[in-house]
């Protein structure tokens, strides 16, 4: 059998990813993003996919824009809040292939606190610490900038995998080569941060307290 990447098509991906994500905790009715990047075409999830459908939505609710003509997508009625910050992405780094903003459980008390997550799993090393773009108001073209600042910086680890920037008392965007890779890395983020935060559970011998 074909992996699942290659068995669907770009919008068929988005909503079994969006799909994976609810059922598992890392978006939330609440909010987040799924989108791809095809060549020209940028796929994107619609706005209110939580909130309205509880992430049960079909192809036919995904967004479809043109990267030559970006304004054009951002006008569209059902077109993202934060769907700026994936624009934003997109065009500063062409080899960026996917961007999801999520609402991982585990992440989401650091995020409350602004506290930087340590990599302390040998699966998260690669990533680095995840670090907070600087305040901005919530989906603005300055945190949008923000955050392409941030990722800039991780640039040599995108193009291999993905890379994370955490959003102050709201979750974290990663970006990266391709769709599923961009979900696997997000879910090592979130169990990364799980093993940050059961560390008070465990004593150093290794006995839960």
């Amino acid at each position: 059998m074909k992996p699942v990447n290659e068995r669907m098509s770009v919008s068929e991906l988005i909503v079994y990813v969006s799909k994976f994500m609810f059922e598992r905790e890392l978006i939330d009715i609440a909010g987040g993003n799924t989108s791809a990047r095809d060549g020209d075409i940028i796929y994107m999830t619609r706005t209110l996919a939580g909130n309205a459908f509880h992430w049960d939505f079909g192809v036919e609710d995904v967004l479809l824009g043109s990267m030559e003509n970006i304004e054009m997508m951002k006008s569209l009625p059902l077109f993202s809040r934060e769907g700026l910050t994936h624009l934003a992405i997109y065009q500063a780094f062409p080899f960026v292939k996917a961007v999801i903003h999520a609402h991982p459980k585990y992440i989401l008390p650091f995020t409350a606190y602004s506290t930087p997550i340590q990599p302390i799993l040998s699966a998260s090393k690669v990533f680095g610490i995840l670090e907070y773009h600087a305040e901005a108001p919530p989906y603005s073209q300055e945190q949008a900038d923000l955050i392409v600042g941030m990722l800039n910086e991780k640039k040599e680890v995108m193009k291999k995998k993905a890379a994370g920037v955490l959003m102050p008392r709201h979750g974290i965007i990663v970006a990266g080569v391709d769709l599923m890779t961009v979900l696997d890395c997000l879910q090592r983020m979130n169990t990364n941060a799980f093993a940050v935060l059961a560390q008070k559970w465990i004593d150093p011998k290794g006995t839960i307290n």
